[in-house]
């Protein structure tokens, strides 16, 4: 017996027992009964009858109907409120800007506050700028010269450290297992490991390995500002890796790279920089192609 058959011999309540089985079985049965318990209230005859299939069919496409309308206003609903709640949530968020830099590349930042910030090669700084005015807080990775505004604390923060200053002008270098801090103008107070150094304008800290040394600087800048790097009495391992990383070459040098150099190269010309490197150390270079570089030792 198909499924019409069996609703028609409900309505005229002519079900056997195995077809009362069959009908409270059915899918709708629960729908059905509430249809005609509907019908019967608004008729006022409880002992009212739906003779019609046609009748019970109209009543339940209606119903059914207006019950997936409702579950349409209702999903509608749950939509519009999910999307205004993450509107709500991402336009109440403090947004964080984020700047990169990558190989040979510096970034100049001006901050809410007019404050500036100078990003060294293969570094990345965050600052919150919505929030700017009440907390001056910035996070670091790489390096950084600081030219900042006098105000609120300002603070830096790196995986070693904390420096803080007021106003003045600063040098963040955090990379690898190396921290320093080189104060320029003012007075910067550096946190690190529950010890707070202060360092006023021509001093700087060096953290290796935990260990912090504070010592003296003759210049007013940092070197890498005016695109070069400095040497004193560093490996020419260090010097070469130094290199590499500013012009993105690979070096071969099968000479003895713990030698001593004090000196400088140049970070926009190749050719100036090996020579710069090579001639105090009786080296020659030849460059093999656009990221290739041999070094030798003239004397072998």
């Amino acid at each position: 017996m198909d499924k019409e058959q069996l609703i028609q011999k409900w309505l005229n309540n002519d079900l056997s027992e195995a077809d009362s089985e069959a009908f409270e079985a059915l899918e709708d049965a629960n729908l059905y009964k509430e249809i005609i318990e509907e019908a019967k209230r608004f008729d006022g005859n409880i002992n009212a009858k739906v003779s019609s299939f046609d009748v019970l069919e109209k009543t339940l496409i209606s119903k059914k109907t207006s019950s997936t309308r409702w579950i349409k206003i209702v999903s509608s609903l749950a939509a519009i409120f999910v999307i205004g709640f993450g509107l709500f949530y991402i336009l109440n968020t403090p947004q964080t800007n984020a700047i990169h830099t990558g190989i040979a590349q510096n970034e100049t930042i001006t901050l809410p506050d007019n404050s500036r910030v100078k990003l060294n090669e293969l570094s990345q700084l965050e600052y919150i700028r919505e929030n700017w005015n009440n907390e001056r807080v910035l996070e670091l990775q790489g390096e950084a010269f600081f030219d900042v505004e006098k105000g609120k604390q300002f603070d830096v923060n790196t995986k070693f450290g904390t420096v803080s200053v007021l106003g003045t002008e600063f040098n963040v270098f955090s990379r690898d297992s190396v921290f320093k801090v080189s104060c320029y103008e003012g007075l910067v107070q550096v946190s690190y490991d529950n010890q707070i150094v202060k360092l006023p304008a021509g001093t700087e800290l060096v953290l290796v390995s935990g260990n912090g040394q504070k010592s003296s600087i003759p210049i007013r800048e940092p070197y890498w500002l005016n695109d070069m790097s400095v040497f004193e009495n560093a490996s020419l391992n260090a010097v070469f890796k130094e290199l590499e990383k500013h012009y993105n070459i690979t070096m071969q040098h099968p000479v003895d790279t713990y030698i001593k150099f004090t000196g400088a190269f140049e970070h926009n010309n190749l050719e100036n920089a090996l020579k710069s490197i090579t001639k105090p150390l009786n080296l020659t270079y030849t460059i093999l192609n656009t990221n290739e570089v041999i070094i030798k030792d003239e004397q072998r």
